[in-house]
């Protein structure tokens, strides 16, 4: 016989948490919920590679499928949970004959100013140094965790139904219950990638290669936008200066070389299955202007996009 679901009493408002408007501070953070809620992907449902400016938390309480996280395909099943740090491209895909259930805890993480007068000072002597040491430990580890799934070993999860009841309950005490459960999922998740409290388990990777990697996929995903060598390696949280070197090292050309290449393949693609004019191709592949677009290309090709596309499609 199947094991009841334990997330049973949440299927009554899944997103019930969402409409709570949740912001506190945890320690020398400002934390903003903006999502914490049970969802289902049906079977063979796919969301397709986005990323976000915060840390979003996926929990798997029941079914299986799959994520792909930095360019790797991992298996996901029930008990596991992974994390997509700011900047960080996913997809997930359900499980093709199986339905995937997901909780998802989406947080924006900010630090806060020091201390400005007497009273917060006064805070800080009464006990609030531990929660802050203790907050910029768990956020630092946060923000440091491999992109790939690992076993929700403390439980992480089951707060969600912590918090869930302490609102359906409505009773004095349930803003600070949510608070302490939301803190204890952020905890426990970077537990799942400790060992014997020993700190995070990092794998062995080669930086240089990763990094690359993250900022090529930054690049590819965001490329029709204004981005600069110093925007992308603020995303790879490295300097620009080893962000060019990187791209030196790793592709043979420059941030700027390749961001170019990307853009002109997406160019060459519009100039070939639509009929946009110059002016607009420019607009929606990144490039600051048509005349700007015209002078790349020829540089690039030998010939002009015009000449291009009627080339092309003369043969």
């Amino acid at each position: 016989m199947n094991q009841p679901f334990y997330f049973e009493p949440m299927l009554e408002n899944p997103m019930a948490l969402d409409r709570l408007d949740l912001s506190f501070r945890w320690g020398g953070y400002g934390l903003t919920i903006l999502k914490c809620h049970l969802t289902s992907f049906a079977p063979g449902a796919v969301v397709d590679f986005h990323h976000h400016s915060e840390f979003e938390i996926h929990y798997i309480p029941r079914g299986k499928g799959r994520v792909i996280l930095d360019g790797t395909t991992y298996p996901l099943q029930e008990g596991m949970l992974y994390v997509t740090a700011p900047g960080v491209s996913h997809r997930q895909e359900a499980d093709e004959h199986e339905a995937m259930g997901e909780l998802c805890l989406h947080v924006d993480i900010v630090k806060l100013e020091e201390p400005r007068d007497n009273l917060e000072a006064a805070m800080r002597e009464w006990g609030e140094a531990w929660e802050r040491a203790e907050a910029d430990a768990c956020i630092q580890q946060l923000r440091d965790v491999p992109h790939m799934p690992a076993q929700d070993r403390q439980d992480a999860m089951k707060y969600f139904l912590v918090a869930y009841e302490a609102w359906r309950s409505n009773a004095l005490g349930q803003y600070t219950m949510i608070k302490q459960a939301i803190v204890q999922m952020l905890l426990r998740t970077v537990g799942a990638y400790t060992l014997d409290g020993q700190g995070v388990n990092l794998p062995a990777r080669d930086m240089k290669s990763y990094r690359y990697q993250l900022a090529v996929q930054f690049i590819e995903d965001n490329y029709r936008r204004p981005l600069t060598l110093e925007g992308v390696a603020e995303r790879v949280q490295i300097s620009s200066r080893q962000l060019q070197r990187i791209f030196k090292e790793q592709a043979g050309i420059s941030f700027s070389e390749y961001l170019e290449r990307i853009r002109l393949k997406y160019v060459c693609s519009e100039l070939l299955q639509t009929t946009l004019t110059l002016e607009k191709i420019a607009e929606r592949s990144g490039f600051t202007s048509s005349n700007y677009l015209h002078y790349v290309f020829k540089k690039a090709f030998g010939t002009t996009p015009n000449a291009y596309r009627g080339h092309q499609l003369q043969h």
